[in-house]
């Protein structure tokens, strides 16, 4: 009764005053978006959760010296490179090529997931002193999505006149896209690009849940000697002295939250896994465009480990925008088997599920509003 009213209120077919209309939510499942490659490019810079973050905002553990350490040695970094080689990204003619590098000229931040290597990353990006044009920051997969889109040599030309290149979460599980990027880090570094990066786990690598930095130095094949280790203890922020994620809200709760927020979308958590699929994962920045709010219903464990990385990067892309997520079904920290939480891509799965358990205490405020 109640929702055949408001249809009919919706339709004006029923005479009242004042009339009361919700906005009709979003739907992902509806979205194919396409990205054009000079995107891909312009959106190299910290997302929006880290717009304003700069080293005066991270609050190191007092318990941890290594943080306060690694604040210490990345603004002396940032600092280092004052010096220009390049002129709105591209060399004058008459430059001389530079030279190598003799010293170390990247970073690698090594830590768990939730210590702020992200922070750190991206106070760094902001506190190097270049024009944004002389400066990328992005994931792992944003980089080789970007080499697919212009092609290596133009990835190469277009990078090559940067100041600093900040990789986040460098993915170690795939050995085809790691020794491709290492391949580009090293013509990078050979253009005198400084390099800065924090790291995935490996399979077989579960130790803390990250993956240690010797392994890393290994992996990215010859550039070692351009990176310096700097370690970063300490545990998840984003649950240090929070209160237990909230539990799951009902259909009903969920999909009239939907309504009532502006530019809010909703979804059957089954049919996004299922459209998921059908969505290069580089995109997935793009279907989440203008989107205020997540709402989802029927959440359920995730069927099988390609829907899940495809369900992390979703996180990470949301996370990043700082959307908040509204769920309904089983809570986030039940999403995946215990067979994923155990296995190689385990630091992945426990990112993911402390990323959308902070989305979803940003979701609570929409019910009752």
């Amino acid at each position: 009764m109640w929702c055949s009213l408001a249809r009919r209120l919706k339709l004006g077919t029923v005479s009242t005053s004042p009339v009361i209309t919700e906005a009709v939510p979003l739907s992902l499942c509806a979205r194919e978006p396409r990205v054009p490659a000079d995107r891909l490019v312009a959106e190299m810079v910290p997302p929006p959760r880290f717009d304003s973050v700069r080293f005066e905002t991270y609050v190191p553990d007092p318990n941890r010296a290594s943080q306060a350490e690694a604040v210490r040695v990345l603004s002396g970094f940032a600092a280092g490179l004052g010096g220009a080689h390049a002129v709105g990204g591209k060399r004058r003619w008459f430059a001389r090529k530079p030279a190598a590098p003799s010293g170390p000229r990247g970073v690698y931040l090594d830590g768990g997931y939730g210590v702020g290597k992200t922070h750190l990353l991206a106070s760094l990006w902001h506190a190097t002193p270049a024009e944004p044009a002389l400066k990328a920051f992005g994931t792992f997969v944003e980089l080789t999505n970007l080499v697919g889109a212009l092609g290596f040599q133009e990835t190469v030309r277009t990078l090559g006149g940067h100041r600093l290149l900040c990789i986040d979460e460098f993915e170690l599980d795939d050995p085809g896209d790691t020794v491709l990027v290492s391949s580009l880090l090293r013509r990078l570094v050979e253009s005198g690009v400084a390099l800065a990066a924090t790291s995935n786990t490996l399979p077989g690598k579960l130790g803390e849940g990250r993956f240690a930095a010797a392994d890393f130095l290994r992996e990215i094949q010859g550039l070692s000697a351009h990176f310096r280790p700097l370690r970063i203890d300490g545990e998840d922020y984003r649950h240090r002295g929070l209160p237990e994620a909230p539990a799951p809200f009902t259909d009903e709760q969920v999909t009239k939250a939907a309504y009532a927020t502006a530019g809010a979308s909703l979804d059957d958590f089954p049919a996004l896994l299922d459209h998921l699929a059908k969505v290069h994962p580089s995109r997935y920045g793009a279907l989440t465009d203008e989107v205020r709010a997540v709402c989802l219903t029927d959440v359920r464990p995730v069927p099988d480990q390609s829907t899940a990385l495809r369900l992390v990067v979703l996180a990470d892309r949301l996370y990043d925008r700082e959307v908040p997520v509204l769920a309904s079904g089983l809570p986030f920290d039940r999403l995946f088997s215990d067979e994923m939480l155990n296995g190689g891509y385990r630091k992945k799965y426990f990112r993911a599920i402390s990323r959308l358990t902070a989305l979803a205490r940003d979701a609570k405020g929409l019910v009752g509003q």
